[in-house]
């Protein structure tokens, strides 16, 4: 953030962004979701986010249930397989619960105060929108995967532990 005008804001944006995001789609005065940093001191109460998109997702349905409104979103395949049930994503910048996944699609419940405080209560079929999948996942397959210099974790390891779900 580089300016603070009345109720809005500027920022810098690299280039790398554009082309990874749906920021370059925005036009000024769009809504934008935003939170202040997390701090060491802050409690922690849903999952990690960086902030760092990873990808752009599309919304492919919405309907109502009960008081919530559901979203099935498809996910970029290099993506998909960071997205578990009951996992944690990022979708624009809301930490959000993800209750169903098939394939590359995944499904979310948004309850009546999220889709108040957010941008979400405008979403329709066809939206574009920013995803950020979980970070220990992402860390995790990238120890596993190891490498020439690689030492330490592997798979045995994390199986006896009881952290992974398989056959040693």
């Amino acid at each position: 953030v580089t300016a603070l005008p009345g109720a809005g804001f500027r920022a810098d944006v690299s280039a790398e962004t554009l082309a990874h995001t749906t920021l370059g789609e925005l036009e000024a005065g769009s809504a934008v979701n935003l939170e202040k940093a997390l701090t060491p001191s802050s409690r922690l109460g849903g999952h990690i986010v960086s902030g760092h998109v990873d990808g752009v997702a599309r919304v492919v349905q919405r309907w109502e249930e009960g008081c919530s409104v559901r979203f099935r979103v498809r996910a970029p395949a290099e993506l998909a397989r960071y997205i578990a049930r009951k996992g944690s994503v990022c979708v624009d910048g809301v930490s959000l619960t993800v209750n169903r996944v098939q394939g590359a699609e995944f499904e979310l419940n948004i309850v009546p105060h999220t889709l108040r405080q957010t941008t979400m209560g405008s979403y329709r079929p066809g939206r574009r929108v920013n995803l950020e999948v979980d970070i220990i996942a992402r860390y995790l397959e990238r120890l596993l995967e190891g490498g020439e210099d690689a030492r330490g974790l592997d798979r045995e390891q994390l199986l006896a532990a009881g952290l992974v779900r398989g056959e040693l």
